[in-house]
């Protein structure tokens, strides 16, 4: 079921074979929305709508009775179990909070940095069949706990011009501001420049199929965006005491996302082996989307045999894997060997689906290899820094001459006469 591969050159073969570049076409699609939205606004937008998702709407913003309509209809347990997540997710994002600090010399010099929170965010959520309430708190409770002042959600509707209510029932738990019914390219676009309805944000976030990312991609600079996140993808370091039923149930639950997920075993064990890649049809048999987890692993579904756990990590460190699950014994002994993971998740009883949904820890992840210099969505991603100094007169009368002597060394004769007419040099 999965490639055996024999060296690290098949795996960058393999790596290299995964990137997948949007289309001159998509492209090309995805900047006419955009330009489509920036000049027609709503009337672009309803349009869009109707022709997408293949609903026509007469407000595209959800309205507090629709909101309450959906929280009174989903299942209870359905809430509780969300609830739950959600103080799990606020207790872990809660410690990545940071303080400003200020520096204080002689002669009434202080210096030091304040962290604001980014004003407003746009959170988009994919509704639709691949609804996935999980996002919106994933998304949503780092920037409430950063101190975010609005926090606007979009997602498309339904074929009835409903949102999904879980999603909408969600949404109201961690306290979304505002909701619109609106999807694809066209609600990026909307948040990055506004509609008659729509505010325009400054930090967009949240996950797409290839033509929301290439809008974010596209208008990023004139807004902020968390990452581009390409396909899923899970990497399963196993011992030789890993159970095979479980390696196999945890690399479907990467290959069901997407046919192009990429589903990957490092193991010291050819035995295991042989033995997951009977499980994974045997499991993959009675799931619900057997053809996609199918043909994701016949495609990016992959294994190597390695002499150690230390070599297998070496070899998940130049994956720079989405997440990676150490099926060892004493799993904490590596961590600190794991220098590139968007996440990991240590011993044979926790799956990666514990931080999808549930465990605090974040699942907004970095993939395609980019965990290499990205994090997970945290506090920090919803705050900016700004810096701050002060110099008396007499501070800035004895350090004048260096500071007029660097810039004179630069060329920047007006950076130096601004110090020179304070001190009268």
């Amino acid at each position: 079921m999965l490639k055996q591969l024999n060296n690290i050159e098949e795996f960058n073969e393999y790596l290299e074979g995964r990137e997948v570049e949007a289309s001159f076409e998509v492209i090309k699609n995805t900047q006419d929305i955009i330009n489509k939205v920036k000049k027609e606004k709503d009337k672009a937008l309803l349009t869009l709508t109707e022709k997408f998702d293949g609903v026509k709407l007469d407000n595209i913003k959800v309205s507090e009775k629709e909101i309450e309509e959906a929280y009174n209809l989903v299942d209870k347990k359905f809430l509780n179990a969300m609830e739950n997540a959600k103080e799990n997710i606020v207790e872990f994002h809660e410690k990545q909070k940071q303080k400003g600090y200020e520096i204080l010399r002689e002669d009434n010099v202080y210096l030091g940095q304040r962290v604001i929170p980014i004003e407003k965010v746009g959170v988009y959520v994919p509704g639709g069949t691949a609804a996935y309430p999980s996002s919106v708190l994933m998304n949503v409770i780092p920037a409430k706990i950063a101190g975010v002042k609005k926090i606007v959600m979009t997602t498309p509707p339904n074929k009835d011009g409903k949102v999904n209510p879980y999603i909408l029932a969600t949404a109201k738990l961690v306290g979304v501001d505002v909701i619109y019914k609106v999807g694809g390219a066209q609600a990026i676009a909307a948040l990055a420049y506004g509609s008659e309805t729509v505010e325009k944000v400054d930090k967009i976030v949240g996950p797409g199929n290839t033509y929301v990312a290439n809008a974010k991609r596209l208008v990023y600079g004139k807004v902020d965006i968390d990452m581009i996140a390409g396909p899923s993808e899970i990497l399963v370091i196993a011992d030789e005491n890993a159970d095979p039923r479980y390696v196999a149930s945890d690399l479907i639950s990467q290959a069901e996302h997407d046919e192009n997920a990429s589903s990957i075993l490092l193991t010291t064990s050819y035995e295991l082996l042989d033995k997951v890649n009977k499980e994974l049809k045997k499991q993959a048999d009675v799931l619900e989307r057997k053809d996609i987890i199918l043909k994701s692993l016949k495609s990016y579904g992959v294994s190597m045999v390695l002499d150690s756990i230390e070599k297998c990590i070496e070899v998940s460190n130049q994956i720079a894997p989405e997440h990676l699950e150490l099926m060892v014994e004493n799993p904490k002994l590596y961590l600190d060997s794991v220098t590139n993971a968007g996440s990991v998740f240590l011993g044979y009883m926790t799956c990666e689906s514990i931080g999808d949904y549930y465990g605090g820890t974040n699942h907004v992840l970095p993939t395609n290899g980019t965990a290499r210099f990205y994090s997970a969505l945290n506090v920090d991603n919803f705050t900016k820094k700004s810096s701050y100094l002060h110099y008396s007169k007499e501070a800035l009368e004895k350090v004048a001459d260096d500071i007029i002597n660097i810039a004179n060394h630069e060329g920047l004769t007006g950076h130096a006469n601004s110090v020179k007419v304070r001190v009268k040099k």
